[in-house]
């Protein structure tokens, strides 16, 4: 069982030393510590050193890390990043927080986490659906943009002509930008139309 160290700092102006001196002073072997110099934007499964440590990290060892927050940058990712680690049977400690697993007040410590985690959770999605309604309200629709009719049209009568030549549907589909699932989407609807008139 082994003790591994990981650092994170957000640019390469800032010092891990302090980080460092703490992983060593808790049993962390400077080979076996691992960090990143990354933006707080970059979740931590695609931190190149978080990445290498995930990797090496085998079941019965411990990441420690100085504060719980070198492991992500939300607490939804914090979350993430040790739920991911608890799974292969690597546990976690956190120094600085206090986090230790072996511990009851460390398996608090991670309930309570989870507890915030999913707080932050439900205010985004309070505040996207916010935005959305706000936006909505001002007018802003979503979804597709419309399509001009005049313009599919013209496009379709360039598709039978490729067809005629002997083109297949996906090369016909992309001489006029489409997909082919959206040149099938919009034959489908001129059949449809197609029928429609003749019945009436």
């Amino acid at each position: 069982m082994r003790s591994l160290g990981y650092t994170r700092v957000s640019t390469v102006s800032q010092d891990a030393r302090l980080q460092l001196d703490a992983l060593t002073a808790a049993g962390v072997e400077p080979r076996d510590v691992f960090s990143d110099v990354t933006s707080g934007s970059r979740t931590a499964i695609k931190r190149p050193g978080m990445r290498k440590l995930l990797d090496y990290a085998t079941a019965g060892d411990t990441v420690v890390v100085w504060r719980i927050d070198r492991l992500g940058r939300s607490l939804i990712d914090v979350l993430n990043t040790v739920n991911l680690l608890r799974g292969r049977g690597v546990k976690v400690r956190s120094i600085s927080d206090g986090i230790d697993p072996e511990t009851s007040s460390g398996r608090m410590m991670l309930g309570m986490l989870a507890t915030l985690a999913e707080y932050e959770r439900e205010l985004i999605t309070e505040r996207v659906n916010a935005g959305i309604a706000a936006a909505r309200q001002s007018g802003t629709k979503f979804g597709r943009p419309a399509v001009n009719p005049a313009v599919v049209a013209e496009k379709l009568a360039i598709v039978r002509d490729a067809r005629a030549k002997g083109r297949t549907a996906q090369e016909a589909a992309r001489l006029v930008g489409w997909s082919r699932a959206t040149l099938y989407r919009h034959q489908r609807a001129a059949d449809a139309s197609i029928k429609v008139a003749e019945s009436v």
